[in-house]
């Protein structure tokens, strides 16, 4: 699959030479930091010393100081708006799963660069004029569903605004629409594929071609499970509410990594803990930088996803910065007995167990001085009536695909098919009961 989408670029900044972009972002790095000290107090403070002009070279970025989640929580609502009310085009929201809600203002030209990011990687991935698509994301705060409508309008294409949840609603859109492309969670696009196979409906008779996925941390396996579900060729995209929602970066057709939009974000990958650069390739978290955002700017924002870079050539000839698909977040990665665990881990190890269907729950528990990692695992409906040998079989197959992938034995708990929640959202899997740390 894949093999019929052409190398068409959405625009020509997608394609700059290195040398030209860094001139460009430079330019931009400095007028944005100018830009954020004389309108928000945060950066005022923060930039004290500092201009613009400080910056000689793009190495130079390591002066300036971070922004976190907490400092956006600190300015709740309106503190880091940088543009008078009543210039704001729109007001979404980080989606609160790590705690307080975030608002983030857009400017009328913020909307416009947002819609040409998403634009890119629609195109990279597929998406052509006249092709209709389904968008299985919530409407709202969250920035995908509208993110995703105004970047496909905007390529050409036309929009199904299905909004997320009811899956029976879904697939008779699917079926009587017949859409090019869906867009979703990869879990929801687990539990659609679920449906799909429930009612017995060939997927051609479906007539999907392409998936646009994000707003959560998946794997290849489970990339592989969905294309043979959906019948699809399915990309991956990354982006925050508060850098600017969905088109930050996103794959092409060659799927080596995602499209860094790099003339409108200046990323850096940091070791979480030093705050230093890692090698070019080596896991660290993203930091970013907002080059043209007027609502709402923001200098060296820890992301807390953990990801690689790669300045590597691309075939496509875009010459944006890939970074690898995020494999967790630096807050939601799981220390247990001293080994760094992350729930994406638990996902590719289950999607190599035929008989596990991928949904699964993360319990972490401290009855005593050592932690216990209890992973409860639904069964295939084929499996439901099994023996108990059959059982236990399965149970040790996990548990070995599991410790193959993390290093540690967990215990595994196999649950009844349909049993565990199923996210029309970002998906929830871990339960930490253990102590906080005072």
């Amino acid at each position: 699959m894949g093999h019929d989408i052409d190398d068409q670029i959405f625009d020509q900044n997608e394609t700059l030479p290195r040398k030209e972009l860094g001139k460009l972002q430079l330019e931009r790095l400095r007028k944005i930091v100018d830009y954020a000290k004389e309108r928000v107090p945060f950066f005022r403070e923060k930039l004290a010393g500092i201009d613009g002009d400080d910056l000689k070279s793009l190495d130079d970025l390591r002066k300036l100081p971070f922004t976190t989640k907490q400092d956006l929580r600190d300015g709740y609502p309106y503190g880091f708006l940088a543009i008078p009310k009543n210039e704001i085009a729109r007001i979404h929201g980080s989606s609160g799963t790590t705690g307080k809600l975030t608002f983030v203002p857009y400017s009328h030209n913020d909307m416009r660069n947002w819609t040409n990011v998403v634009s890119r990687f629609l195109v990279a991935g597929g998406l052509r004029p006249g092709h209709l698509v389904q968008i299985s994301f919530g409407y709202g705060l969250f920035t995908g569903g509208f993110g995703l409508h105004y970047g496909i309008e905007n390529v050409g294409g036309a929009v199904v605004p299905a909004a997320s949840g009811n899956t029976e609603r879904q697939l008779s859109i699917l079926r009587d629409l017949k859409p090019d492309a869906i867009v979703c969670t990869p879990s929801y696009a687990l539990t659609i594929g679920e449906a799909i196979k429930a009612h017995n409906i060939p997927r051609e008779e479906l007539g999907l071609k392409y998936g646009f996925f994000g707003g959560e941390p998946w794997t290849d396996e489970m990339r592989t499970r969905i294309e043979d579900d959906l019948g699809i060729f399915a990309t991956d995209n990354y982006g925050l509410s508060e850098v600017i929602g969905p088109g930050a970066a996103g794959e092409c057709k060659y799927r080596k990594g995602q499209h860094f939009s790099e003339d409108h974000f200046l990323v850096e990958c940091l070791d979480p803990e030093t705050l230093e650069p890692v090698p070019e390739g080596q896991k660290g978290e993203l930091v970013i930088t907002t080059l043209t955002k007027e609502g709402m700017p923001v200098i060296r924002y820890r992301t807390r996803d953990i990801s690689s870079l790669s300045y590597e050539p691309c075939p496509c000839g875009r010459t944006g910065v890939r970074m690898t698909r995020v494999t967790g977040r630096s807050d939601d990665m799981l220390v247990i007995r001293g080994v760094n665990v992350y729930p994406t881990q638990i996902e590719e190890a289950l999607l190599r167990v035929r008989e596990a269907a991928p949904h699964y729950m993360i319990d972490v528990d401290r009855p005593g001085t050592l932690d216990v990692a209890t992973v409860r695992v639904e069964i295939l409906p084929e499996m439901f009536s099994a023996s108990m040998r059959d059982m236990v079989g399965l149970r040790d197959k996990i548990s070995a695909a599991i410790n193959s992938v993390t290093g540690i034995r967990m215990e595994i708990e196999l649950v009844a098919p349909k049993t565990l929640e199923r996210f029309q959202g970002k998906a929830k899997r871990v339960t930490d009961r253990r102590p906080k740390a005072e």
